[in-house]
């Protein structure tokens, strides 16, 4: 069986399809399943023996090319996936894009989006998604085992990384008996809380809880800035690493890790993943959709408009707001959300402090 899985999507995106994978390489005899993502999320998939290959779409890296050399980097990626001769396609995005690739693919077996706007493209899918609702992303990217009357035997989410990669983490860690790690920043802004907030929280892990705090930041600029200004409001010193490792070393940075606090980002599933306790800050995003997946548990009970969430030993956090989630970019757009902004101190050391201990 050959089986070409479609998420071009964010990195979290693609590490919550693991469990999709999983159980179809254990329902088929040997199968070779390959999975098509966007570059830049494929550190979520490699090393994973059950994935045969990572195919990168490069849509960001060749915005520089011309239309003509776009066009031809384009045909050879479909012409890649037509010799390939799979037999099954799962599209797993609701766009005219892989809904395109999966007719190029010549599949026998298609599952595709219902919510496609094209009749025609949408015509392509053997079997039809159901909506998706307002259920958790692991439970909907397992929807084509339903359609196709696979057995879901677990929902794990996982990640792997390397020797090199657990070694260099190691020698970072060198003369730190326990800490908690901090990554307070997503890819959209309006996912981050105020800086003034996030220095509070460092210096009460460091100073009060007597724990040390590792955080971690991507190797942007717009990150590491905020990440100099949060630590001049610090009073306490934690250690550094913004920057400074690959997705995989925080993979492994995290694993190792008491407590994970950070908001709604791919690292905060990552140290879901690692079964690390996960305290995130939500605001326009829906934790029902997002929340940090408890893989012990293999369900959720996160719920909308705000408030404190648990969810085994992961606990999402908000304000309590009937606009929530909205799913905006800030309120109007700003890239500022209002909900995470001023968050109460107190009520956060509270959960920390009950995670911790």
């Amino acid at each position: 069986m050959r089986i070409l899985i479609l998420k071009v999507q964010t990195i979290g995106d693609t590490l919550l399809t693991t469990p999709l994978i999983s159980n179809l390489y254990r329902y088929y005899d040997n199968p070779v399943i390959d999975v098509m993502v966007n570059e830049g999320t494929e550190q979520m998939l490699t090393l994973n023996n059950n994935v045969r290959e990572v195919i990168q779409y490069k849509r960001v890296s060749q915005r520089s090319l011309s239309n003509f050399q776009r066009l031809s980097k384009n045909i050879q990626l479909l012409k890649k996936i037509r010799r390939a001769q799979y037999d099954l396609v799962i599209d797993l995005d609701e766009g005219d894009r892989g809904a395109f690739v999966t007719l190029v693919s010549g599949a026998k077996v298609k599952v595709g989006s219902s919510t496609i706007s094209s009749h025609f493209l949408r015509s392509v899918y053997i079997h039809l998604l159901p909506k998706r609702n307002n259920r958790h992303t692991v439970e909907i990217d397992l929807d084509p085992l339903r359609l196709l009357n696979i057995p879901i035997v677990d929902k794990q989410v996982e990640i792997f990384w390397s020797k090199e990669d657990g070694e260099f983490v190691a020698k970072k860690l060198i003369g730190i008996k326990q800490f908690i790690h901090i990554h307070p920043f997503s890819k959209g802004w309006f996912k981050d809380i105020d800086i003034q907030t996030t220095a509070k929280i460092i210096d009460y892990c460091e100073q009060e809880l007597d724990i040390k705090v590792v955080i971690t930041a991507a190797p942007i600029q717009r990150e590491l800035d905020k990440l100099g200004d949060i630590l001049k409001l610090c009073q306490s010193k934690p250690i550094n690493l913004g920057g400074k490792l690959s997705l995989k070393q925080t993979a492994v940075l995290n694993s190792k890790a008491k407590l994970f606090i950070g908001v709604d980002t791919a690292i905060m599933h990552i140290s879901a993943a690692n079964n690390i306790p996960t305290l995130a800050f939500f605001g326009p995003t829906a934790p029902d959709t997002w929340g940090p997946w408890d893989n012990d548990l293999g369900q959720t009970n996160y719920y909308r408009n705000g408030g404190l969430q648990v969810n085994g030993k992961h606990r999402v956090l908000s304000d309590v707001r009937t606009c929530l989630p909205c799913n905006n970019e800030g309120c109007d757009n700003n890239q500022v959300s209002d909900c995470l902004i001023g968050l109460d101190i107190h009520i956060i050391k509270k959960n920390i402090n009950e995670m911790v201990f």
